[in-house]
């Protein structure tokens, strides 16, 4: 498969996960409304905070590092060899499910019993649900590598809906089951979605004239389950050194980024996840199989390189422009927007000035995304443990600065450590790809400029939506705060107006890989 191909095969998977991320985001919303009219706050904020944080948690540190290892490029490696790999993901997410189990029941305040009933058997079924998905991971795996959009488009909405329609209904039916309800529900989630892989497979591996099953490695579902012979060894062992050094960058990443309040970090980060989660997973996967691990930039196939380039530039400009966006409307919209969710509680306190630093975070989070999507798909094992090694040395100053700035400036200071330490890694990544690229004619970190008409819009368009936040926002009615929302739309048009033409190149990079037509094609 061509670098060209796989690159449309990447660019459709970036467009259905944005879809499934919008449409996963409205039904939660929705159901969130739905079921705080029967239940208590109380039970929904353990499931969503709590409960949700474990499960998670647990599948990071189980699968993360073997999903990069094992979807990195290798199209000669010995599939049977990665397959056995990512089987061990499950007495990994046992483990870890266990000692987290634990620490969740033992060493975190557990929730009054009477408020919020059976909190342990939730703990236990999150944590067993997370070892449920990680029975799907080798099936998840060889999808992603062979590019099966529709399987992962189908197999996710099918899950979700799924899990809010039981959900909805054990609401109203029987609401006194409290935490059971999203205990089964979430089972029920995990169960639906490892059955779509394991069915899709079972059927397209039964039928051996179809193209898909001449395409995949295997022949059969039993060549899909760990299996060890005497002619070589259970596991590529590059693969397992390469997957151990992301698991301890992962480790790592986990301890340095988790935190930052929840109301403000699901209203500050809500864009970014929207659009570059499904981004970053997918375009990970593209240079992942278009560039060799190990391999300078002037060794590989030079259209590979340049496509590579091209894309990242794209990218890059992508995110700046994101971020930038976020970071100045948002500097100006943040008490408005906290104001409408949770009324003078919120934005009369702390509350817009954590927002404004947030929406700061989240430009760096955009633009470090990027940068580590492509650092991580190209980077040799030796260079992964080097980045770890500074990882860990940014660890114990990136401690050290969150309790000095905290102890300064409260929560915000907290925000502004993670600035920090995001700026560090963002910094590291740089240095990688201008070293990939130095001896080549193809310079990505373009992506990072941007002409000085579009930067003095933005400047213009922050200081007119300040003003009007002053004049007009939040004490003098609804009439004033739709002037002030007015002003603000009619800033953001001129903003996107000018971006749209002044980037002309980052224009036709979304038209030609991301944009709507390319929904319409069929997928594998």
């Amino acid at each position: 498969m061509g670098s060209r191909e796989v690159l449309g095969q990447a660019a459709r998977l970036a467009s259905s996960g944005l879809l499934l991320q919008v449409l996963f985001r409205l039904i939660t919303f929705v159901l969130n409304a739905f079921i705080l009219r029967f239940l208590s706050k109380e039970i929904v904020g353990i499931v969503n905070v709590r409960l949700t944080l474990l499960y998670s948690t647990t599948l990071f540190l189980a699968r993360e590092a073997f999903r990069r290892a094992c979807l990195s490029g290798a199209a000669q490696r010995d599939w049977s060899q990665t397959l056995n790999l990512l089987w061990l993901t499950v007495p990994l997410g046992v483990f870890w499910s266990l000692f987290l189990g634990w620490v969740w029941l033992q060493l975190l305040a557990v929730p009054d019993p009477h408020v919020v009933p059976h909190y342990g058997t939730g703990v236990v079924v999150f944590g067993f649900s997370a070892v449920v998905e990680l029975l799907g991971e080798p099936f998840w795996v060889l999808a992603q590598a062979h590019l099966f959009v529709k399987l992962k488009v189908i197999a996710e909405s099918l899950s979700v809906i799924l899990k809010s329609v039981l959900t909805a209904l054990l609401v109203l039916w029987l609401p006194h089951w409290g935490l059971y309800i999203f205990s089964l529900a979430q089972l029920f989630y995990t169960t639906v979605l490892v059955l779509c892989y394991v069915i899709y497979f079972a059927k397209v591996l039964g039928s051996p004239e179809s193209a898909k099953q001449q395409a995949l490695p295997v022949s059969s579902m039993t060549d899909l389950l760990p299996s060890m012979t005497k002619s070589r060894a259970f596991v590529n062992w590059e693969e397992a050194n390469l997957t151990w050094s992301f698991f301890k960058q992962s480790f790592l990443k986990q301890i340095l980024t988790e935190g930052v309040y929840d109301i403000v970090n699901n209203l500050g980060s809500l864009v970014a996840r929207l659009i570059f989660q499904p981004i970053e997973e997918s375009f990970y996967i593209f240079f992942a199989k278009v560039l060799e691990r190990e391999k300078d930039a002037t060794l590989q196939k030079q259209e590979d390189v340049a496509v590579a380039a091209a894309v990242l530039e794209s990218l890059l400009k992508l995110a700046l422009l994101t971020g930038l966006t976020i970071t100045v409307f948002g500097f100006a919209f943040s008490q408005l927007v906290l104001d409408i969710y949770g009324g003078v509680m919120l934005s009369s306190g702390s509350g817009p000035v954590l927002l404004r630093a947030y929406c700061l975070y989240v430009l760096l989070l955009a633009i470090n995304g990027v940068t580590e999507c492509f650092t991580f798909a190209a980077m040799s094992k030796e260079e992964v443990d080097r980045y770890n090694f500074t990882m860990l040395a940014l660890s114990s100053s990136f401690l050290m600065l969150s309790y000095v700035l905290t102890r300064w400036c409260g929560s915000v200071g907290f925000i502004l450590a993670n600035c920090f330490n995001m700026g560090i890694r963002i910094t590291q990544s740089l240095r990688f790809i201008y070293r990939y690229y130095r001896k080549s004619p193809h310079r990505p970190l373009a992506g990072l400029s941007l002409p000085p008409v579009l930067l003095g819009t933005f400047a213009i368009s922050g200081g007119i939506t300040a003003a009007s936040e002053v004049f007009l926002c939040c004490e003098w009615g609804w009439l004033a705060r739709l002037a002030h929302i007015a002003v603000g739309a009619l800033c953001l048009g001129v903003t996107l107006g000018t971006a749209f033409l002044t980037e002309t190149k980052l224009i036709h990079f979304l038209r030609t890989q991301l944009g709507v037509p390319r929904l319409a094609d069929k997928t594998t």
